[in-house]
């Protein structure tokens, strides 16, 4: 059976109309004073016609299904993390500028000078490796 704008309405309608309310509020298309004021016309509302007329300006919400939350999707990192990055461009830097001076000197004493960069960037390399290989690739905040 339809309902006519002229039939009663009861608290349960009353009290839909009303979460009704609520749930625009929540979702910012009520202020506070706006909310409270049509609460009260709600609650003195006696048709089903006065209660439409308190939601007319609002969109239809569904209260039994809200609308499901869209959760953002992590974005999946690619590559090693940026510090670690960082720790293999100083060590390439640092293993070049020993090379260089090692070959300087190499080259200006005349004779084969032990390797001793290998000293320098062996460990280092090392310790590196371990941490690309082994390490975790989340960021740290």
């Amino acid at each position: 059976m339809a309902q006519s704008p002229e039939m009663r309405a009861s608290d349960v309608e009353r009290d839909r109309v009303a979460a009704l309310l609520r749930e625009h509020t929540a979702q910012g298309r009520l202020t506070m004073d706006e909310f409270h004021q049509r609460l009260e016309e709600v609650y003195q509302s006696k048709t089903y016609g006065e209660l439409a007329r308190v939601t007319a300006d609002l969109p239809e919400v569904d209260l039994r299904n809200p609308p499901a939350k869209v959760e953002p999707q992590p974005v999946a990192k690619q590559g090693m993390h940026t510090g670690l990055k960082a720790a293999w461009g100083a060590w390439a830097a640092a293993s070049s500028v020993n090379w260089v001076i090692w070959l300087i000197v190499s080259i200006t004493s005349g004779s084969f000078i032990y390797p001793w960069p290998l000293w320098v960037m062996g460990p280092w390399g090392a310790i590196l490796l371990v941490s690309t290989v082994f390490g975790s690739n989340q960021e740290r905040k």
